[in-house]
């Protein structure tokens, strides 16, 4: 009953006994009392406030009980009162089976986000019975007009860094806090009034809106290559390994016969049957989150063969990427071509004294460093602000992963979006909240942004007439066009001269 309250003399509560589906196993019941006459209904508050655009936006909901005739919905400020949308649409629904109704409208745009949605219906209509409604969704513009899309002004905020990759569900979010609430593939997909959700690993709930097709799509829609984790057997709760694992090896293959199998394939039918006939482009896939953690280092090298030999039979074109880089939790020998995960949150100091962790590495084993960013805190609650040292600090490893981009092969900043009201993790590349003109850059924002807008193909030798501390740098080359990529952690000012010989390539002094 979260953000739901009743408008009128409506009364509301949950109601197990008539489930909306299968998967939503409840809905809302909206009672009105004998002799009322007037419009009543119920609100829902959003997170912290609606927000309010002048857009046209799309509303859904499921709804069950006998009514023929009008209902109103509206955006409407919480204490203000002000309508900013008002919109009627005629519906008749019946006490047998519950069913959906859409519709569009135009808004004008609220001052702030203290705003809420409103579903009303002529209570006299109604008086001593009840309504039943369910999976209700308000949507703004969607990146690319996507149905049950991104939300534009929050994308588009994301596709100006210009990412190349997408590592998804995202890392802990797969695992799950037992074995059963992981993130499942195939409850991610088709209708969304068959998705069941699952309470997710931060203790609040997922509903799987944003599945398995709607990740694949917004890579495609940011130009960007997906990276696909797939479960291996760890949850917060139990670890399963061998003939345990096998049921769940065999899952992942059929995930992937989904993306990959052509239309006549039993899971590739289903994915024509769900509005994408073409198989999608996966390269590569993780195995696993984090397995060196959380008690999974003594079984992941076994784990990760049992998995790794399935899918690499099958598609040895996909670049497997292992959870940890910890070689004790690693298989020996590591199959060749596989990718090494690091995940790293340090202060800033300490991610300047990694400038030159991969110089010595040994430059047969290509590595990813899937989660990384700057804290000023080791406090898990509470919003922190990124911070231009925190930054600076990124920009030097950043600076030294790119020196030895022939093994770093990726690299992703991470968490990625707050809201600032509802926070589990700061700081994070980006926020916002239910206010207008709310979407805050992150300091890291730009720093990724200017990294990720600004790369050759071949990094250059640099002769410079100092040693690296506090500047730093790293140049490179696409053509004819050059990068010289500089970050300053001192306190002071540097001057710099940048010389171009075309015969040695590239110099670098300072003075």
């Amino acid at each position: 009953m979260t953000s739901y309250a009743p408008v009128g003399a409506a009364q509301i509560s949950q109601d197990i006994l008539n489930p909306v589906s299968a998967a939503i196993k409840s809905s809302l019941s909206v009672s009105v009392p004998e002799g009322v006459s007037d419009y009543v209904g119920f609100a829902n508050t959003g997170y912290n406030g609606v927000p309010v655009m002048n857009a046209t936006y799309n509303t859904s909901f499921w709804m069950m009980g006998d009514y023929s005739g009008t209902i109103n919905i509206q955006l409407i400020g919480s204490h203000s009162g002000t309508v900013y949308a008002d919109h009627n649409l005629t519906v008749q629904s019946t006490a047998s089976t519950f069913k959906q109704f859409s519709a569009s409208f135009e808004s004008k745009e609220s001052p702030d986000g203290d705003n809420e949605w409103h579903l009303t219906f002529d209570g006299s209509k109604v008086a001593g019975n009840s309504l039943n409604f369910g999976y209700i969704q308000l949507f703004p513009p969607t990146y690319h007009n996507r149905a049950n899309g991104l939300r534009k002004d929050l994308a588009t905020v994301l596709a100006e860094v210009n990412s190349t990759f997408l590592r998804f569900p995202g890392g802990n979010n797969i695992e799950g806090l037992q074995v059963d609430s992981r993130w499942k593939w195939n409850a991610t997909i088709g209708q969304l009034v068959d998705r069941p959700g699952r309470d997710s690993d931060w203790f609040y709930p997922n509903t799987d809106a944003l599945g398995l097709d709607e990740y694949l799509w917004w890579c495609e829609d940011m130009n960007m290559a997906p990276l696909l984790a797939v479960w291996a057997g760890k949850s917060y709760g139990d670890i399963l390994s061998g003939p345990d694992l096998e049921p769940y090896v065999e899952d992942i293959m059929n995930e992937l016969e989904y993306i990959l199998g052509n239309s006549t394939t039993p899971y590739g039918k289903i994915r024509a049957q769900n509005g994408r006939k073409d198989p999608w482009k996966v390269d590569f896939v993780e195995i696993g989150n984090e397995d060196d953690l959380t008690h999974g280092c003594a079984t992941y090298p076994d784990r990760f063969n049992q998995i790794y030999k399935a899918i690499h039979e099958k598609y040895p074109h996909i670049t497997l990427v292992a959870s940890n880089g910890d070689y004790n939790c690693l298989p020996s020998p590591l199959p060749e071509g596989v990718i090494i995960d690091l995940h790293l949150y340090r202060q800033p100091d300490d991610f300047v004294a990694l400038f030159n962790q991969f110089d010595n590495q040994p430059r047969n084993q290509s590595v990813m460093v899937g989660e990384y960013g700057c804290r000023n805190t080791t406090d898990a609650k509470g919003t922190y602000w990124s911070f231009m040292q925190g930054s600076c600090s990124e920009a030097v490893y950043m600076i030294g992963m790119e020196r030895n981009s022939d093994i770093v092969k990726m690299a992703a900043y991470a968490p990625m979006l707050e809201h600032f009201g509802l926070i589990s993790w700061s700081p994070t590349l980006y926020g916002f909240d239910s206010s207008p003109g709310s979407i805050t850059p992150s300091t890291s924002y730009f720093v990724q942004q200017m990294f990720a807008s600004n790369k050759g193909d071949t990094i250059l030798p640099v002769k410079s007439s100092a040693e690296f501390g506090p500047l730093y740098w790293v140049a490179s080359r696409t053509g004819s066009q050059y990068f010289v990529k500089l970050a300053n952690y001192g306190h002071n000012e540097q001057n710099v001269t940048v010389i171009n010989n075309k015969n040695a390539d590239q110099d670098v002094a300072r003075e």
